[in-house]
């Protein structure tokens, strides 16, 4: 266990071990996140897209266990047709033939290759599994991340309009010194200057907050016109004191993104002895039975039964190459989703420690935002004081205004960052989708 530095009256504490749980963003403790989250995983087309690939590679695999079973067909056919025999002998004859046949055929897979390709087929569906999985994932961080980037953008509209405020009633304090003859008219300029300045910034944060709005809307599986706005401030985030920790191995059996990589390496296995497969000999083995006869009443004459048996062997003598080729092909494949699946593995474990140092350098910068807003309110109250008296100057009024603004948005800034890498240590960590069967099944 890690204690990290303490910010705003708040540590958190790395747990090792502990496993992130599937509703991980319920440790925030917004009812209002959690419905909006929930609303999210309920609608949102690309888990919809997700959950009928997984369902598609289902019944995919189910299709080619097939190939273990004989394959049973049926025939009925019926013909009329013009017999003409040679000239000079029998005469013409025009008539009916009756057929109804049934064939059975079985491929011996001698060589694993059927095996082999129903490999292939259970690692596919395996990958969209945990396919289904990580967009589950991603979905919840990234209406998570929305969520607080709305919240941080209207807490800074707040520090901004009451900045706004503060600077129209120093325009009205100016205004009136003035018209005594007590200050220069320029200081009033250069303090109307800064209230447009400051008012210039109110648009674009209203912009931002818009546009995170538009975004959960279209997570959420809604146009914007009809999505539902549900007010979150960042006071209602509260931020979890354990944040959980994976060992090593857990991880890799836990990231969604690791386990598609060793799926598809492990198909990428199989196609090797499949390619492998066709190049030694395949046996077939064949039977069929029936009955054919120019009258519907006779068909099931004894003179009317036909039948055969057969077993066939192929083997491949000379493709120009083109087998050898392809099992080569198959192997460089394997190598190259091995590679990948190593950086996959490097990547995971470069997210989770780039979240944790992260966590500890947002509490600091917190504690040093928190210091700064204070020390700058104290600069402004003393500086307003002493220009409301005519000793302080508008330049040191605009620099006091100008510090006290940046502060406070920077402490904002920084709870939000808090937040957010919070929630970015709990998705790296897999987000515990595991813990939720519904997530992963079509």
């Amino acid at each position: 266990m890690k204690e990290t530095v303490v910010a705003d009256g708040k540590a958190q504490r790395v747990v090792e071990g502990q496993a992130a749980t599937a509703d991980w963003w319920r440790a925030l403790h917004c009812p209002a996140l959690d419905s909006i989250v929930r609303q999210a995983i309920a609608a949102n087309p690309g888990l919809e897209s997700a959950r009928a690939t997984f369902r598609r590679s289902q019944d995919n695999l189910r299709a080619g266990a097939g190939v273990f079973f004989p394959q049973i067909d049926a025939k009925a056919g019926l013909s009329r047709q013009r017999y003409n025999p040679a000239p000079g002998s029998l005469p013409s004859s025009i008539f009916n033939l009756f057929t109804l046949s049934g064939t059975v055929s079985y491929a011996l897979d001698i060589w694993g290759g059927a095996r082999r390709e129903l490999e292939v087929l259970e690692a596919g569906l395996e990958a969209q599994r945990f396919a289904l999985a990580g967009a589950y994932v991603m979905l919840a961080g990234n209406v998570v991340n929305a969520v607080i980037a709305q919240a941080s953008y209207r807490a800074e509209i707040e520090v901004t309009t009451a900045a706004v405020n503060l600077l129209r009633e120093q325009v009205r304090i100016g205004n009136a010194q003035v018209a005594a003859g007590t200050i220069p008219y320029l200081n009033v300029l250069s303090l109307e200057s800064q209230l447009a300045s400051t008012e210039a910034t109110l648009p674009l944060l209203e912009e931002k907050v818009d546009q995170t709005a538009d975004l959960l809307a279209a997570l959420s599986g809604t146009t914007p016109a009809t999505f539902r706005r549900t007010l979150v401030v960042l006071s209602d985030l509260d931020l979890p004191r354990d944040l959980p920790v994976s060992l090593p191995s857990q991880m890799v059996r836990q990231r969604p993104d690791i386990l598609i990589a060793e799926s598809q390496l492990h198909a990428a296995n199989a196609s090797i002895g499949v390619a492998t497969a066709a190049m030694l000999p395949n046996v077939t083995l064949s039977a069929n039975y029936g009955v054919n006869d120019t009258t519907s009443s006779s068909l099931f004459s004894a003179g009317s039964v036909f039948w055969g048996l057969g077993a066939g062997l192929t083997q491949p003598l000379f493709h120009g190459g083109t087998l050898y080729y392809q099992r080569r092909a198959a192997i460089d494949a394997r190598d190259a989703t091995a590679a990948d699946y190593r950086q996959t593995v490097l990547a995971a474990f470069e997210q989770v420690a780039d979240a944790l140092q992260s966590l500890s350098h947002d509490a600091e910068a917190v504690l040093a935002q928190t210091a700064a807003v204070a020390s700058a309110d104290r600069v402004v109250r003393l500086v307003q004081a002493n220009y409301d008296a005519g000793v302080a100057t508008y330049l040191q009024v605009l620099v006091a205004n100008g510090q006290y603004l940046q502060s406070k948005i920077g402490y904002v800034q920084a709870v939000a960052q808090r937040l957010q890498d919070t929630a970015a240590l709990c998705v790296a960590l897999g987000g515990g989708w595991w813990n939720t069967p519904a997530a992963t099944t079509g």
